[in-house]
């Protein structure tokens, strides 16, 4: 089995994400990291492959993003990946959700997985849908939301989160899995992967390389174009009332309350 595990490179938790007025595309000049959700398919894979029921050949990690993006792959070879492959060219630059999903299928298709495994979203777009259209591109099975994965010769059966319960359901392979964060706890990088991380094989790739066609990608080609954005209004400051005397302080929060109608 091969498995292939699409990452991103995604703002750090601690940054403010804000859009850049100009393009309308998110202003990505400060720290960045590896998706966090994505770490949990990368450890979804990791566990097929140390689990022993099926015999896993090599799992690569697969992005699309700026030079920048490099660094995301680092961290998920040093998270156990075996290589790893970075599709970045300009024409890909502002690629919507189904623009990116086309492209990233075209590298799939060279790789020829059995399975590919994803985080439900990343951390800055958040939309959820990524899988679905790699999936619909490579002519695939898809399931979503996934926090289970028990493997087997002849597919996967897989438990998934659903908005009234859960559902367990049968795959047969090749397939495309968006894994939930509750699937597992995500390893810790040694210090010998971390370091080694550099070493390992990387393919830089570009839209040529792939066969992509360039009028499907970009921002020029993507159905789904930024017009504008605004500042959410800002919020009036809350009240503080210190707590000196504890009968008056009850008091006012009550009598706040009241005021509003609260209780």
């Amino acid at each position: 089995m091969k498995i292939c595990v699409l990452v991103k490179e995604v703002p750090d938790a601690a940054v403010q994400k804000r859009l850049d007025p100009n393009t309308g595309l998110m202003d990505r000049s400060g720290e960045k990291n590896l998706n966090p959700y994505d770490t949990h398919a990368i450890e979804a894979a990791m566990q097929i492959k140390e689990g022993g029921s099926v015999d896993v050949e090599e799992v690569i990690a697969v992005t699309m993003g700026p030079d920048s993006a490099v660094r995301a792959l680092h961290k998920a070879v040093s998270l156990g990946a075996d290589r790893s492959v970075h599709l970045s060219d300009a024409a890909l630059a502002g690629s919507d959700v189904a623009a990116t999903g086309y492209a990233l299928a075209q590298v799939l298709k060279r790789e020829s997985p059995d399975l590919v495994l994803l985080g439900q979203q990343s951390d800055d777009g958040e939309c959820y849908t990524i899988g679905a259209v790699v999936a619909e591109e490579l002519g695939m099975p898809s399931l979503t939301q996934v926090i289970k994965m028990d493997t087997s010769t002849d597919g996967l059966t897989c438990e998934r989160q659903a908005e009234y319960g859960y559902d367990t359901v049968k795959i047969t392979l090749p397939a495309v899995i968006s894994v939930g964060d509750a699937i597992n706890e995500p390893r810790y990088p040694s210090l010998k992967a971390i370091m080694g991380a550099k070493k390992k094989p990387l393919d830089a790739v570009s839209t040529g390389d792939v066969g992509i066609d360039a009028a499907k990608v970009g921002k020029e080609h993507s159905a789904a174009n930024w017009v504008a954005a605004k500042q959410p209004p800002a919020k009036a400051a809350g009240e503080i009332i210190e707590d000196e005397d504890t009968a008056e302080t009850v008091e006012k929060i009550v009598a706040w309350l009241d005021e509003r109608k609260l209780i």
